[in-house]
């Protein structure tokens, strides 16, 4: 089912418009990834300073062979993989500025959380927080901001009750650019 909707999280002060399209892929319905939207939103605005205070945000959910080929297009790549943030250029000329896009791969995705043995809504969330670091300046191409990054994902999705996705697993550093997990 294709879908395209927008709606803006007040959470705190924080008024981020998100919208929402459902390209490809056998995702939850368009409410049920409204809610995930809005609660990382929330709890983004909760764990970090760099939030900001408004702003517009699009999701777009699709399959392998669409983020395939975004990932081939930006990164140089030709594989899927699960999710990639594109930050918006700065200076923001919109009103309300632009924060920038998150796009998930279903197939990917699905396998992912099946292999973990995590809820295919807790991993969407997990990576709908981790795309939106992106979108805010956080990366992984250290260590040290690896480090870092993971920590706040970790604090973001303790305030939404999942367990730390991390846990019983060496992190890996991802490759220096990486937008996934």
């Amino acid at each position: 089912m294709t879908g395209r909707a927008t709606a803006t999280a007040a959470t705190s002060a924080v008024m981020i418009a998100t919208e929402i399209a459902i390209e490809a892929g056998d995702w939850p319905a368009e409410a049920d990834l409204r809610r995930i939207a809005d609660n990382v939103l929330a709890a983004t605005a909760k764990a970090v300073s760099e939030l900001p205070e408004h702003g517009e945000i699009s999701l777009l959910f699709t399959d392998d062979a669409t983020i395939r080929a975004l990932n081939e297009r930006w990164r140089g790549k030709n594989a899927p993989t699960n999710v990639l943030s594109f930050p918006a250029p700065a200076p923001h000329a919109a009103e309300p500025p632009v924060i920038g896009d998150i796009v998930l791969a279903f197939e990917t995705v699905a396998k992912e959380a099946a292999e973990a043995d995590l809820t295919l809504a807790d991993h969407i969330t997990h990576l709908v927080a981790h795309g939106l670091l992106h979108l805010i300046g956080y990366d992984h191409e250290n260590d040290a901001e690896a480090t870092a990054m993971e920590a706040t994902e970790i604090r973001i999705l303790a305030g939404l009750g999942i367990a730390n996705p991390y846990a019983g697993s060496e992190p890996e550093l991802l490759e220096a650019g990486s937008s996934e997990i």
